[in-house]
């Protein structure tokens, strides 16, 4: 399968990737696989002009261990345009909650690249991401959606599924990206580990939310 894609791209489209980094994590866990990210690069590089691959994630404080920290390097170095913020603790005394949206941050991105692509590829399935879509396709752009409806209940809202030009399944495109159990590669920490207690509270769960 070295030579296949799955995507909804035309050969002469200028292509931009955003990825909300906790969202993708999730739905691949719940579907039971490890995420690939040179195969993810290579498959929406193949047939198509991808212009940006933005990766989006919240990140402790610098002084903070964060287990993601060798993944967000590595993604750098391979590819990938980078946008990370801090990860906001809040709660009282006992386990520590974390909240890293990056909503603000792809909507941002998104609209000011808009003039200069012609497709949008969104990992995500949070609703909220309607109106930028809406907003994207009302300046000439075709959006893509990534997400799943193979889970219960879905991880994308279907809102945001019914505004999208194509919806993408993950589980679909699980045989051109997915991680190699064997496979030794240098992110070897390719799955995106959140810190204790921010699974349940980042935006990570799409219509769940």
């Amino acid at each position: 399968m070295s030579d296949a894609y799955l995507h909804h791209c035309e050969p002469h489209e200028r292509v931009a990737l955003f990825i909300d980094g906790a969202n993708l994590y999730q739905v691949a866990r719940a579907l039971g696989f490890d995420i690939d990210y040179r195969k993810l690069l290579k498959n929406f590089s193949t047939n198509c002009r991808l212009l940006r691959a933005y990766y989006y994630t919240a990140l402790l404080d610098e002084q903070e261990y964060s287990p993601i920290r060798p993944l967000v390097d590595w993604l750098e170095y391979n590819g990938y345009t980078m946008v990370t913020k801090p990860l906001k603790e809040f709660g009282g005394v006992g386990r520590r909650k974390y909240k890293g949206n990056m909503d603000v941050e792809i909507a941002v991105d998104a609209m000011e690249l808009a003039p200069h692509i012609q497709h949008a590829v969104l990992v995500s399935g949070d609703g909220d991401f309607r109106r930028l879509v809406e907003a994207l396709q009302r300046r000439g752009v075709r959006v893509t959606v990534i997400s799943t409806i193979r889970t219960q209940p879905p991880f994308i809202a279907d809102e945001l599924r019914r505004q999208a030009d194509f919806f993408l399944d993950l589980a679909d495109l699980r045989p051109y990206i997915e991680r190699e159990p064997q496979a030794r590669q240098d992110d070897a920490s390719s799955l995106h580990r959140l810190p204790e207690g921010e699974e349940e509270d980042a935006n990570a769960h799409g219509a769940r939310d």
